[in-house]
């Protein structure tokens, strides 16, 4: 049997915790186990016994971090735990905002790794060595892995079951799950663009008309000549206040907008193409598929109602 440990603390996410305990346990092939650096951890809506300490970490072939209150501050022993099961050779994976955990050890320096979309700045932020990715459901470093948020755990566990006992295993798991064994792009998809610009900020106005004006075939120029500056001075008040450039930012606007029709009209994807903007169909569904992760039909087919 292959022994695996969820590591639960106080603020722990319910779901992230029950995501590996279950998923694990539909093959019969693994024996999981819960511990913690207490033996009382309160999850909000509800208390839980555990019970195993921290010991266990250096028993067992894989640690599940669940995600936790990303403000937590990780306990001492437990990052020293954590470190010599990584050093034994121990398998090591995150789900959502466990991803703070994981990255408080120093284990992920240098590593790609992702969270939860809303926590990826953040992550990003507090563990500048870390390479964090907000547009992927999961990232698979061999000995150390890491999800994104919610669902995402789901198929994090997946792909570590079908990495130990092969794709019919893992296929079983998911008809348990109800969800299919891969799904269609990452975590972008899901992500809920911020405001167009700080309110109050120089190019509020210019971001405003642009949304307005999507449909245009504007040019670098036109948005220059509206702002009344230099195309050299437009570029560089977009870096500094949008972290991107004028015609970046514009094809990002157009597929919000995009992702709003899919999600509310039965327009075909040629027209919805044509009304944000884009000049064929081609061209929309690669800018598409390039910042939403996955097609325009597949996002319809997600979103939709």
């Amino acid at each position: 049997m292959h022994d695996v440990a969820v590591v639960a603390m106080d603020s722990v996410v319910p779901f992230d915790f029950a995501t590996p305990v279950d998923a694990f346990n539909w093959t019969g092939r693994y024996r999981v186990r819960v511990c913690g650096p207490k033996r009382t951890v309160d999850a909000g809506c509800f208390q839980m016994k555990v019970p195993h300490g921290l010991e266990l970490l250096s028993e067992v072939d894989t640690i599940v971090l669940p995600g936790h209150d990303p403000g937590m501050v990780v306990p001492q022993r437990l990052i020293e735990a954590l470190r010599r099961a990584a050093a034994r050779g121990t398998r090591i994976a995150s789900i959502c905002t466990g991803a703070f955990v994981f990255a408080a050890t120093g284990l992920l320096d240098g590593l790609r790794a992702t969270t939860h979309w809303l926590g990826a700045e953040e992550l990003a932020a507090r563990f500048p060595a870390v390479e964090v990715d907000p547009d992927v459901l999961y990232v698979d470093n061999g000995q150390f892995l890491t999800s994104a948020g919610a669902a995402a755990g789901l198929d994090l566990c997946l792909h570590m079951i079908r990495r130990d006992h092969g794709s019919a295993v893992a296929a079983d798991a998911a008809r348990f799950a109800v969800m299919p064994l891969e799904r269609e792009g990452g975590q972008a998809q899901f992500i809920v663009t911020p405001p167009v610009a700080p309110q109050g900020a120089e190019l509020e106005p210019v971001l405003r008309w642009m949304e307005s004006n999507a449909e245009q075939d504007l040019t670098l120029a036109d948005i220059a000549n509206h702002a009344g500056m230099s195309t050299r001075t437009l570029n560089r008040r977009f870096r500094e206040q949008t972290g991107t450039t004028p015609l970046q930012w514009l094809h990002r606007a157009r597929v919000r907008q995009a992702q709003h029709l899919l999600e509310t009209t039965k327009d075909p994807v040629e027209l919805i193409a044509s009304r944000v903007g884009f000049g064929s169909a081609t061209a929309f569904r690669d800018r598409f598929k390039r910042i939403a992760g996955t097609s325009p039909h597949a996002y319809r087919a997600a979103f939709q109602g």
